[in-house]
Parts: C-alpha cells; sequence; structure tokens
C-alpha cells in the first residue's frame, strides 16, 4: 500500500526535478520561478491519493500526468495574477511584473501545452477517457474566471451564481484531479464518479476557505495583501452573505473610497468589522464544515478499507484547515 509519506516524498522529488527547455530564457525561466515557488501541490497529491487506493507504486503513467495537473494549475495562475493585477503570489513578486504582461502571457500558453504533454502519459487504455475529462475541465475553467471577471462589474450577483462560478473556476480542478488518479489507477466508473463529486465538494469548501483567508488570515501565511477581495470588488462568498443580511451598510461599506493605501486600509477595516457583527464569519465556516462532510459522504460510498479512507479523510481535513 501506498502511505501518504510516499506522496509526500515523490512529490518533492517530482517537483525538485521537473524541467522545462532552456530556450529561449525568456520563455521559460518564468515557468521554473513558478514552480520554483512551491505551493501545497493540491491537485497532484490528490490525484497520486486517489491512484494509490487502487494501486502500489509509481509509474511515469501516473506522475507526468500528476505534475500536468500542477502545471495546468500554475498556468491560470500567472493568467489570474496579470488580470487581478495581483503584485504577490505565495509572498514572491507574480510574474507579470517581473517579466512584464506580454511574457508573462506567453509564458503561461507554453505553461499550457506542457500540461497537455505530460497529461498524455496516460496509459493507452484510458489515454481517451483522461483526455476527455481534462479537455472537458480546462474549458470550465476558463468559463468560471470569466464569471468571476463578468461578476466584478455586477452590483447584485446571487450566492447560486456565486456557487456556479467557484465551482468551474475551482473545483472542477480538484474534482478532475481525484478522477484523474482513479481512472489511471484503474478505478471503475462508479468509484471515479464519487472521487470526482468528493472532489468538486471539497474544492467549494476550499474556494470558500481562501476567501475566508483573504479577509481574516495573515498576510505572511496567506502569500498575498490581506482584504485583496473587498478592494477589487471580487464577489467572493463573504462579500456576497455581506450584501444579502448587511443591505446599505454593506453597500456604503464597498463604496468607501480606496484611492491611498491610507483610504484601502480603513475600508477593509470597515467591511471586516460588518462581516463580524453580521456573524458572517462564523457562518463560512459552518458552509467550509458542511461542504468537507458531503465530500466524505460521497468518500464513504467507496469499498475503502478504514486505512484508505482516513487518507481521503485527513487530505480534506488538511485541505480545508480543520483539525478534527
Amino acid at each position: 500500500m501506498i502511505t501518504e509519506a510516499q506522496i509526500d516524498g515523490i512529490l518533492k522529488t517530482l517537483f525538485s526535478t521537473i524541467s522545462f527547455s532552456d530556450e529561449p530564457a525568456g520563455l521559460y525561466d518564468p515557468l521554473r520561478y513558478m514552480i520554483a515557488g512551491g505551493g501545497k501541490r493540491i491537485r497532484p497529491r490528490l490525484c497520486l491519493t486517489a491512484y494509490s487506493l487502487y494501486k502500489d507504486d509509481f509509474t511515469d503513467e501516473i506522475l507526468q500526468p500528476a505534475a500536468g495537473l500542477e502545471v495546468f494549475h500554475t498556468f491560470t495562475l500567472i493568467h489570474d495574477d496579470i488580470m487581478d493585477k495581483s503584485p504577490l503570489r505565495r509572498g514572491n513578486p507574480t510574474v507579470w511584473t517581473k517579466w512584464g504582461e506580454d511574457g508573462a502571457i506567453l509564458s503561461g500558453d507554453v505553461m499550457c501545452i506542457d500540461s497537455y504533454r505530460r497529461i498524455s502519459s496516460a496509459p493507452d487504455e484510458v489515454l481517451g477517457k483522461v483526455l476527455k475529462l481534462f479537455n472537458n475541465t480546462a474549458a470550465q475553467v476558463c468559463e468560471g474566471q470569466q464569471y468571476d471577471m463578468d461578476f466584478e462589474k455586477m452590483d447584485n450577483v446571487s450566492m447560486d451564481q456565486y456557487m456556479q462560478m467557484i465551482g468551474l473556476k475551482t473545483a472542477v480542478l480538484i474534482a478532475c484531479s481525484a478522477k484523474m488518479g482513479a481512472l489511471i489507477g484503474g478505478a471503475d466508473e462508479e468509484d471515479a464518479g464519487n472521487l470526482y463529486s468528493y472532489g468538486y465538494a471539497l474544492g467549494l469548501a476550499f474556494q470558500i476557505a481562501d476567501d475566508y483567508l483573504d479577509a481574516f488570515g495573515d498576510e505572511k501565511v496567506f502569500g498575498k495583501p490581506i482584504g485583496g477581495d473587498i478592494i477589487n470588488n471580487k464577489k467572493s462568498w463573504l462579500i456576497i452573505k455581506g450584501f444579502e443580511l448587511g443591505g446599505e451598510a454593506m453597500k456604503e461599506a464597498m463604496a468607501m473610497p480606496d484611492s491611498t493605501e491610507e483610504e484601502r486600509q480603513a475600508k477593509i477595516r470597515k467591511v471586516k468589522a460588518l462581516y463580524v457583527s453580521l456573524g458572517i464569519d462564523v457562518m463560512a465556516g459552518q458552509e467550509i464544515v458542511r461542504l468537507t462532510e458531503e465530500a466524505l459522504e460521497f468518500a464513504s460510498r467507496l469499498e475503502l478499507t478504514k486505512v484508505r479512507y482516513e487518507m481521503l479523510k485527513r487530505f480534506a481535513d488538511k485541505l480545508v484547515g480543520r483539525k478534527n
């Protein structure tokens, strides 16, 4: 049986030895920079975890697709940072601030292409299913990003619209990672479907946790400035709930000026105080727990040993920061 410690070790080796072309350096250096920047490796970790439910050793037939999932995710981060004008990613300057927007766009493009090359290493017997899954997912991620940008210009976004958006932008790639690992491991369609649903519910919980941290996290741990969603008028779970419950008070807070750093900090403090007074910070935590339990319900439908089920439970709890 593959253990979590083995997965940790193989991920460390995989991403410390991952290689890209040397030239032109201006195209490929940003790829090396982003991969070296670290991250939780959530998607390849889940892919390998799902695979380990059915197999007892790793080969390139799973390792390269797992790496491809991380490469694709990293491509989306490069482009997201350009669109959001984010100066920091994981505490480091973003690619567009170091290499310019044009260079960042092109490097993101080649990173997307590289992800397909790696995912195409899946075994021939499931390659068609894997590529269909990934193609659909890649398009859905782009759809989610468009909705996210559209929402910034909209005065009213419902919670249903928001959940659909994060389902596309965030959850489908996490779900794809679980299902891809299962398919390559030899799971049947029912198991693969349950693992997809497990990953999807977890992805929703993960995004709401990220929204929470954007307001209440530690910048040194979070890796980017706190309050970015508030300043950029991004429709996060907390902001939408704030409009639902706060009415005019929320509108007034979000309409505060933010052209100077002093004004930005005052606006962030005002909105956060409103969250706390309305209990939105607590509600967000409750929704994260609910979605995590939903994910574990799908995991419980698999015919797994207790040890393997506990692997999925620990993955879920670590992903959203639960302690029990």
